[in-house]
């Protein structure tokens, strides 16, 4: 499985970005995937996470910091997740990386099996 995240980019506080990540490979595999972000000196955190196939598909989980502003949906015809980002803030800015899960659903950022380069997204006030 590969992903290839894209649509990170500069915005002022208050504005909006759309994160898509696309998956290829060997994506039947996959039941679930999802959104970290890490700033410099930072861990890696969870922003979101959405399962992609069965009985649960579209079922997801934000981290409280997003919930309220960040939409993460999916189109599985097309492998792919996005991160609808508004009302950003300073604090929102990070690399943020998209990531699979063979198992299903989950916030441990070591459960996940794939990784994505990661995207910047820069947020000035």
């Amino acid at each position: 499985v590969q992903l290839q995240a894209s649509g990170g980019g500069s915005v002022q506080a208050g504005g909006s970005l759309r994160l898509s990540c696309v998956a290829s490979g060997s994506t039947y595999l996959i039941n679930a995937m999802g959104w970290y972000r890490q700033a410099p000196g930072k861990q890696r955190d969870l922003v979101a996470t959405i399962t992609t196939a069965g009985p649960s598909e579209g079922r997801t989980k934000y981290a409280d910091p997003v919930k309220g502003r960040f939409i993460i949906d999916r189109d599985s015809a097309k492998n792919t997740i996005s991160l609808q980002m508004n009302d950003l803030k300073p604090e929102d800015s990070a690399v943020y990386y998209c990531a699979a899960n063979l198992e299903g659903l989950t916030t441990v950022a070591s459960m996940y099996d794939y990784w994505g380069q990661g995207t910047l997204v820069t947020v000035s006030s």
